[in-house]
């Protein structure tokens, strides 16, 4: 699929998404000085051509009890055995990305837990599926940045 031309009504719409994706299309309208209608039909092709992919919910998982983060270096016995491993993976809640990747680990993930004792026990669900040969888990002190909303304007910016 050839890259999707966007003009800069289509960038000024996506911007102010990005900062803000419950903001009303009228709001979106009215700044832009068009129709609701018009923000609407932009919107939705957008969507149709795959660049807007739905919109997220962000939690704040520390008032939630989730504020423990750790990073699990999955070792498996046998690359072929991946997708079977990340299957397994999906099936644990509390695991929240998992990467296939070169180098150490054949899987890096990270997971929220609400405190040491509840990442253990995330930590040997890892340990406990068929074909991981070892894990090896790094305990996030703080974290610092997680912004997409800085990489999304970065890369509007450059089209």
């Amino acid at each position: 699929m050839g890259k999707i031309k966007l003009d800069e009504i289509d960038h000024q719409i996506l911007d102010m998404l990005i900062d803000n994706t419950r903001i009303p299309f009228t709001d979106i309208a009215k700044k832009l000085l068009i129709s609701a209608g018009t923000v609407h039909v932009r919107v939705k092709k957008m969507e149709e051509s795959g660049i807007i992919k739905g919109s997220s919910l962000m939690l704040d998982y520390k008032k939630l009890g989730y504020s423990f983060i750790a990073y699990v270096g999955v070792y498996l016995n046998n690359t072929s055995q991946t997708k079977f491993v990340l299957e397994r993976i999906n099936e644990i809640p509390y695991v929240t990305v998992a990467h296939i990747t070169t180098g150490k680990f054949n899987i890096f993930c990270k997971i929220r837990a609400r405190s040491t004792e509840h990442a253990k026990e995330v930590i040997f669900l890892l340990d406990d599926i068929e074909g991981v040969y070892r894990t090896e888990t790094m305990i996030s002190l703080e974290e610092s940045i997680n912004d997409k909303k800085r990489l999304m304007h970065s890369i509007f910016n450059d089209l």
